[in-house]
């Protein structure tokens, strides 16, 4: 049944571009007609020695693609594909892959093992293939010769990587553990096997909750990684770290016996070792980190000696000796690194622990570090003037404003004056530092602001200065400016001590945006996103200001329409600056749009923007798209009924983004721009709704729509309904067995992750802001159309009140549908209140609520129930 491939595989990689084409279109062509005969004659190519390394490379990189996809529907697709094959046909690709892993050829056992794998997580979970670990544990067991091992080895932590731990029995893994563990041991002579062993052990780690359980186990697992972060070969070290890491946050409450020595063996690799592994050594404390300030956020402070939550404080007991570790990795900078963003080394690994350190122990890091900063941050060498900075902006989230504010008040003057320093990573550090201090020791919450009347004149002088400074360094100092300004939003009243200063950051930021070297690194869109916030936290006092900039921003984008394309990296730079302009011009319509006084400022360039956006539109590119159709909908708000003007020719765009599956995140934000249209327009959106709703039902049946997209539909539904209030009739008997289809779902309670919590919750609030809507669209005159719900609703309500998983938003929204319920249908709805008692229960608990919004939104439900009940 298997064919020869091998010439149209050598021809699929020719250099000759006709010879190429036609070779894929044959093997798309054997693909399609015998699919089983295709997948075997690659697992022939793949298994054969004799066999040019080019051809078998190919044939397991397409028996690998014919197994898995990305795309989720895709990969199920493909899952079903196999599953459908002649069993005989599965047992000899099977076969001959498990054969394959004993080949000579690097490339050949390696793919083969990443091809058994892919099978694996299609068979497993199925309940076939019950004999696959046993075979490659039959491997182990002989003897092998040593590639055959590590490949073995491989197999086994590939599959591990895609099954999930309960697929595989106990004795499955704990037979798999004992070959991996014996894989990594010191007395294995080949490295590469304790290499593929100790990768094996990192995936199965999340199977191993059993066996950590068990004190003699977890000792022996333990004690093999630490012998192997000591092993010769670098690989093999940075490998069992990349253990330890796992491990810290996997098994954090089973780690009290083993940290003395894992502080000595990470200790030794973050002073002596080559960097890839002293990384991974520091890496270990960061997760650590990661841990027990995840334990703090949500348990609180409040921890006794016989507290049930495993919490160990290893960061405070080590910080002694911890702290003074951290600070050593500090001058270990590369020369260049302030000009590279993808950068990562020793130097910023160990700032930033040192900044999770700080937020783990809060004040008792101060002292620890000061006296590091007070000694180096005047040294003539700028390793260790930017070393001092760093620590002491790594240290500025955590602590007590009490114990930072007296620090930073001395340190202020002396990081203005550091931004004049002769080299630019110093100059680069301290305006970070600056931006952390602005965003951490300023803003109406601070008692004893750092920023006064009397210094903010020479701060902004010294930004406004250095903001012309080399690019990496403006990045920088747009981040201060940007929580500089943060930092006085909600101050209130018509000014802010940032008005006398606004037109000149304005312009500032103009002029960053605009330099040549702006769009070659991030500095063009932290100008822009700088400006954004800027004008964001504005007080009325510079809405001229904000006016003024309207028709200079539209002139930025007109121009970008006559950019001249000839290559996809204009194409690219082109709505890279379209989506930043996009941005712009959304918030200053909504700053100007919110005050009736400044709204004439939006009003009058209305047509011109509505323009503008539609022209983006044709350029046809998804960021964008997603931008533009942002600011339309800010717009919309904006100008309300006015908007109706525009609908003829924008309507076209609304439809495209609607149908866009693929840029699924334009597809949810024309969504919520159809929500915006409706509650500009009311009523006047009716001509458009049924396209919109047709659009809409479509979505929700789609099986290619990325399901985050869906919560927001339903929640438009409601939008629609609205707006049209009697007029929704027409699509109730569509858009309701589709709510109460997601109702079902969301009910759902088995095998829920954290994830489908969150997704669940999303879920259940969106079709109770369409069950809201719905009931006071039709509150006026057809309430009687909601009757035949009102009992699924009632139910849902009751299901979600029963759930322990509900959030705050979701139960604020059951309790307003419930009052909606009881307004809209009065006493139609008396016998279902007498038959869903539960609701006494949950307005009770609604009503004790600190959060004084759903106490309001209880006690007017319990108003509308009362009335009927």
């Amino acid at each position: 049944m298997a064919l020869e491939v091998t010439q149209v595989l050598l021809n699929a990689q020719s250099a000759d571009g006709a010879v190429r084409k036609l070779a894929e279109e044959n093997l798309r062509q054997f693909q399609e007609q015998n699919v089983a005969a295709f997948l075997l004659s690659l697992s022939h190519e793949l298994g054969n020695n004799e066999k040019p390394a080019e051809s078998r490379k190919l044939a397991g990189l397409i028996l690998k693609n014919s197994l898995d996809a990305k795309e989720v529907q895709r990969k199920g697709e493909l899952a079903q594909q196999w599953l459908a094959l002649d069993p005989a046909v599965k047992g000899q690709i099977k076969a001959s892959l498990l054969q394959t892993l004993s080949s000579a050829a690097p490339e050949a056992h390696q793919t083969s093992a990443q091809v058994i794998a892919k099978i694996a997580a299609v068979e497993l979970p199925q309940g076939e293939w019950p004999d696959l670990v046993v075979s490659l544990l039959k491997n182990m067991a002989e003897q092998p010769i040593s590639h055959l091992k590590q490949a073995t080895l491989e197999t086994l932590g590939y599959v591990c990587e895609e099954v999930s731990a309960d697929v595989l029995a106990q004795e499955q893994v704990n037979s798999i553990l004992t070959a991996v563990v014996q894989g990594m041991n010191a007395t294995e002579t080949s490295n590469d096997v304790r290499l593929a062993a100790t990768r094996a052990l990192y995936n199965a780690l999340d199977f191993a909750q059993t066996n950590f359980e068990n004190d003699m186990e977890r000792d022996y697992i333990m004690r093999v990684i630490c012998e192997a972060t000591l092993s010769a070969d670098v690989r093999v070290r940075q490998a069992a770290f990349e253990c330890l890491v796992s491990i810290s946050s996997t098994y954090y409450e089973k780690l009290a016996p083993y940290m003395q020595d894992i502080f000595a063996i990470t200790s030794k690799a973050v002073k002596e070792d080559e960097e890839p592994v002293s990384l991974q050594a520091m890496e270990f404390w960061s997760s650590i980190c990661d841990e027990e300030i995840e334990i703090q956020e949500e348990y609180g402070g409040d921890f006794s000696g016989d507290s049930e939550v495993p919490y160990f404080r290893f960061i405070k007991q080590a910080l002694p000796a911890l702290v003074p570790m951290l600070l050593g990795t500090l001058t270990k900078q590369e020369e260049d690194q302030d000009q590279d963003e993808e950068v990562w080394n020793l130097a910023m690994a160990g700032g930033t622990c040192l900044g999770l350190v700080a937020r783990n122990v809060g004040d008792d890091i101060v002292p620890l570090v000061m006296p590091y900063v007070e000694e180096n941050i005047s040294k003539l060498d700028w390793r260790s003037r930017e070393a001092a900075t760093y620590a002491f902006g790594s240290i500025l989230e955590g602590p007590s404003l009490e114990k930072l504010t007296p620090l930073v008040n001395v340190a202020l003057n002396f990081m203005l004056n550091a931004m004049k320093d002769e080299n630019n990573h110093v100059k680069d550090t301290t305006a970070w530092t600056l931006g952390r201090i602005f965003e951490f020791l300023h803003g109406p919450s601070v008692d004893a602001p750092v920023i006064t009347q009397a210094n903010l004149p020479l701060i902004l002088t010294v930004l406004l200065g250095s903001i012309k400074d080399e690019p990496n360094v403006a990045e920088k100092v747009c981040g201060a400016i940007y929580f500089l300004a943060q930092g006085y939003e909600g101050t209130g009243g018509l000014s802010s001590p940032l008005s006398p200063f606004f037109q000149n950051i304005v312009q500032a930021l103009l002029a960053t945006a605009d330099r040549e070297e702006a769009g070659d690194s991030r500095l063009r869109t932290s100008a822009y996103e700088t400006l954004n916030e800027v004008v964001r936290c504005s007080t009325e006092d510079t809405a001229p200001v904000v006016m003024q900039l309207v028709p200079v921003i539209l002139q930025k984008l007109n121009l970008t329409l006559e950019m001249q394309i000839l290559s996809s990296e204009d194409k690219e730079k082109q709505s890279e600056l379209q989506a930043l302009l996009c941005g712009v011009l959304q918030v200053m319509i909504q700053k100007l749009g919110a005050n009736e006084a400044t709204k004439y400022g939006i009003v009058q360039y209305a047509d011109q923007m509505m323009g503008l956006f539609l022209r983006v539109f044709a350029c046809r590119s998804a960021t964008v798209h997603e931008e533009a159709m942002l600011a339309i909908g800010a717009l919309a708000y904006a100008t309300g009924v006015e908007f109706g003007k525009y609908m003829q020719e924008f309507y076209r765009y609304l439809e495209m983004g609607l149908q866009n599956f693929e840029e699924y995140q334009v597809c949810a934000v024309t969504v919520g721009v159809v929500g915006d249209i409706c509650r500009a327009l009311d009523d006047k959106v009716l001509p458009f709704c049924d396209g919109i709703m047709t659009q809409l039902l479509k979505d929700l049946s789609s099986n290619q729509l990325h399901r985050s997209v869906k919560p927001p539909i339903f929640s438009c539904f409601g939008d629609i309904a609205l707006a049209i209030e009697e007029h929704f009739e027409k699509y109730l008997m569509y858009a309701m067995p589709m709510l109460q289809g997601a109702a079902e779902l969301a009910a759902q309670q088995a095998n829920r992750d954290d994830e489908m919590i969150d997704y669940s919750n999303q879920l259940r609030n969106g079709i109770f802001e369409a069950y809201s809507g719905i009931f006071q669209g039709f509150k006026k005159s057809k309430a009687e159309l909601m009757i035949p719900y009102a009992a699924h609703i009632l139910q849902f309500i009751e299901n979600v009140y029963q759930d322990k998983d509900r959030d705050d938003l979701v139960t604020k929204a059951a309790i307003g549908v419930l009052g909606d319920l009881a307004d809209t249908l009065g006493t139609n709805a008396a016998p279902l209140f007498l038959q869903f008692v539960f609701y006494k229960d949950f307005l009770d608990e609604c009503l004790s609520s600190d959060d004084q919004q759903l106490k309001e939104t209880a006690e007017w439900a319990q108003i509308m129930v009362n009335r009927i009940a």
